[in-house]
C-alpha cells in the first residue's frame, strides 16, 4: 500500500480565475500541475504571476489530457447561483452546467480529495434542489463530503464575504473546518489601505456630499468603507462588504471620498504585495471581485492536509509498516502473489 507524503502534492486548479485558490494551496505545500480559466484578461493576469497560461475552456478539455493530480480545486462560475444575479441554476448551460466537467473529471482522474468554493446562496438556490444535486453526484462517485459557509472576515482579512467551501476525500477521512483566527490575528483597515492615494481615485464632490447626507452614522470613525445597497441607503463598516465583479463604479467608497485603489482590492482579498498588476483598473475590480479570500482557503488547505495524514498515519497502525507492491506474478495458475515488497 503506497501512502503519500502529504507534505509536497499536487493539485489542478480549475475555473482558475487571477490564483487566489492556488495560492492558498501552495502555501501548505502543494505543486500545480494544470490550470484552466476561460476569461482571457484573468489568464494575462494569472500569467503574469505564476509564468504560465491556463489552459482555456474547460468543457472542451479532455481528461486524459490532465495530469495526474491528488486534489482538485475548483471555485467554479458562481453567477448562475448569486443572490444577486438572475438564479438560474443549472438551466444556465453557460454557466450551471459546469459542475458537471468537475465531475466527469473526478469520474476519471479519481483524485485522493477535492475542495470547491461557491456562494452562499448555492445552499438555498431552488429550495435547495441544486445544493443535493451536487453532493449527491459527489458523493456517488464515492467521495466522503464536508460543507460549511465560512466568512472571510473571521480569517484575517477586513471583508464580509461569506462563500460555501465544500470538500471531499475519496477515504474515509474525518475532517473539521477550520476555526476563526484571534482577533489579534486580524487585518483592519488601517493595516491593509494605502497612505498616499492619487487623485484619481477620489469621487466628485457631488457623489461625496450625497453619500455624507445618506450615510446612517455620520459620525462614524474613520477608516470604514461604506456600501450602498439596492435601495440607495449608506451604511459604514470597519471592514469592506464583499467585493463584487459587476458592482458599479461607486459601490463601496473609503471614507465616502474614494474608491479602493488596486492594490487596496487586492490586500482586501489576501493577495501578497508582491503580487503583479498588469490590466487596467476596470479589470482588475473584475478579477479580485470574482476572485477568493486567499486566507480562508490557505485555512481550509490546512485542515485538509492535517485530516489527511492524520487519517494516514491511522492506516499505517492500522497495517502495521508500509509496503508498496511493485509487481505481481502467477505460479502454477494460482493467485497472483507479489513480486516484490518494500517495506
Amino acid at each position: 500500500m503506497k501512502i503519500l507524503n502529504w507534505d509536497s502534492f499536487t493539485f489542478i486548479d480549475l475555473f482558475a480565475g487571477i490564483g487566489g485558490i492556488r495560492l492558498g494551496f501552495e502555501s501548505v505545500g502543494g505543486k500545480c500541475v494544470f490550470s484552466s480559466e476561460f476569461d482571457e484578461d484573468a489568464c494575462k493576469t494569472y500569467e503574469a504571476n505564476f509564468g504560465e497560461h491556463p489552459a482555456g475552456d474547460i468543457t472542451k478539455i479532455d481528461a486524459n489530457d490532465i495530469p495526474d493530480f491528488d486534489i482538485l480545486l475548483g471555485g467554479f462560475p458562481c453567477q448562475a447561483f448569486s443572490i444577486i444575479g438572475k438564479k438560474e441554476g443549472f438551466a444556465n448551460e453557460t454557466c450551471g452546467t459546469l459542475f458537471f466537467d468537475i465531475e466527469r473529471i473526478l469520474k476519471k482522474k479519481k483524485p485522493k480529495a477535492f475542495m470547491l468554493e461557491n456562494v452562499r446562496n448555492l445552499t438555498a438556490h431552488d429550495k435547495g434542489n441544486t445544493f443535493r444535486i451536487i453532493t449527491t453526484h459527489l458523493e456517488a462517485l464515492g467521495y466522503r463530503v464536508y460543507s460549511k459557509v465560512l466568512n472571510a472576515l473571521d480569517y484575517g482579512v477586513p471583508q464580509k464575504r461569506e462563500r460555501i467551501i465544500i470538500v471531499g476525500f475519496i477515504d474515509n477521512v474525518e475532517f473539521e473546518f477550520p476555526a476563526p483566527v484571534a482577533l489579534s490575528e486580524r487585518k483592519t483597515l488601517t493595516d491593509i489601505l494605502e497612505t498616499e492615494v492619487d487623485k484619481r481615485y477620489y469621487v466628485r464632490d457631488e457623489i461625496r456630499l450625497s453619500r455624507l447626507e445618506r450615510l446612517k452614522e455620520r459620525d462614524y470613525p474613520r477608516p470604514y468603507i461604506s456600501h450602498e445597497n439596492i435601495a440607495g441607503s449608506i451604511t459604514p463598516h470597519p471592514y469592506s462588504s464583499a467585493l463584487r465583479a459587476g458592482a458599479s463604479a461607486n459601490y463601496i467608497l473609503i471614507n465616502d471620498e474614494r474608491r479602493p485603489t488596486e492594490r487596496e482590492l487586492l490586500r482586501i482579498q489576501g493577495f501578497p504585495d508582491s503580487y503583479k498588476i498588469v490590466v487596467p483598473y476596470g479589470k482588475i475590480k473584475k478579477q479580485t471581485g470574482n476572485s477568493v479570500a486567499i486566507p480562508v482557503i490557505k485555512a481550509v488547505a490546512q485542515e485538509m492536509i492535517k485530516a489527511l495524514k492524520t487519517y494516514n498515519e491511522t492506516e499505517v497502525n492500522s497495517f502495521g509498516k508500509k509496503t508498496e507492491i511493485k509487481g505481481f506474478k502467477t505460479i502454477n495458475n494460482a493467485d497472483p502473489v507479489p513480486v516484490e515488497c518494500v517495506s
